[in-house]
């Protein structure tokens, strides 16, 4: 995980996300890499040829969004120099962010973490999803202190069972334990959440939307609750 590539905007959870990505980054003394993000304007679909347009806003200056963003990257580096062959270093990349990376998301919290990666729970229920996340997860896995997978009951799907993926990770050279819980409301995604909090995690592993996007939209899932509440980082893949 040498390059970690972080959009900047003019969001209020900016310190956030420039914090998590540094405390990553630190991990394993890799780079992260600046890129602007411009805010989502609104888009037109003409009917006939059918073309979708986005139409930015009349005062919309394109120059002067990627400066002040570029100015809110460069200062946050400059107030975090890397160590003589340790810690994050720092990189405006430019250019547009890349919409699909097939690459893991870390997702920051509303605030800036203290910690990342020492406490970890792995939410657990067998899916293709999860498993993924799990080996895109192994460096950091492997560098924490205290490894928890945890499967909420009524909500595992076909596939290997706990143990298996215990076996999996201790191949892997990481001691973690193992527990189940009832979600108390029948969301899983507040019980993951609840647990995560009650276990002191700095950092949550997740495989994203096991269900289909449509059940998702309509029944509302797990990935979607912690999407919108989560307060720790969350370690996403799909």
């Amino acid at each position: 995980m040498k390059s970690i590539l972080l959009p900047i905007d003019q969001s209020e959870q900016m310190p956030s996300a420039l914090e998590t990505a540094r405390l990553l980054a630190n991990l394993f003394e890799g780079s992260v890499e600046g890129v602007a993000l411009r805010p989502a304007f609104a888009e037109i679909v003409a009917p006939d040829p059918i073309v979708a347009v986005t139409i930015p806003p009349a005062d919309w200056n394109e120059t002067e969004f990627c400066r002040g963003v570029r100015q809110t990257f460069d200062g946050f580096a400059t107030a975090h120099p890397a160590g003589q062959g340790s810690g994050a270093r720092f990189r405006w990349r430019g250019g547009s962010a890349i919409e699909d990376s097939g690459h893991p998301v870390l997702m920051a919290p509303p605030l800036p973490p203290r910690s990342f990666g020492e406490n970890v729970v792995i939410h657990w229920n067998a899916s293709t999803e999860t498993a993924r996340a799990i080996l895109f997860a192994l460096p950091i896995l492997r560098r924490a202190k205290r490894v928890l997978l945890l499967g909420i009951e009524g909500h595992i799907v076909p596939g290997p069972s706990a143990k298996d993926a215990l076996a999996h990770l201790e191949i892997n050279g990481i001691t973690a334990s193992e527990k189940t819980v009832v979600p108390r409301s029948g969301r899983q995604g507040e019980a993951i959440l609840a647990e995560a909090r009650a276990q002191g995690a700095d950092l949550l592993i997740k495989g994203a939307y096991t269900q289909s996007r449509l059940r998702q939209m309509i029944f509302g899932g797990a990935t979607s609750h912690i999407l919108s509440a989560a307060e720790l980082p969350v370690f996403f893949a799909h």
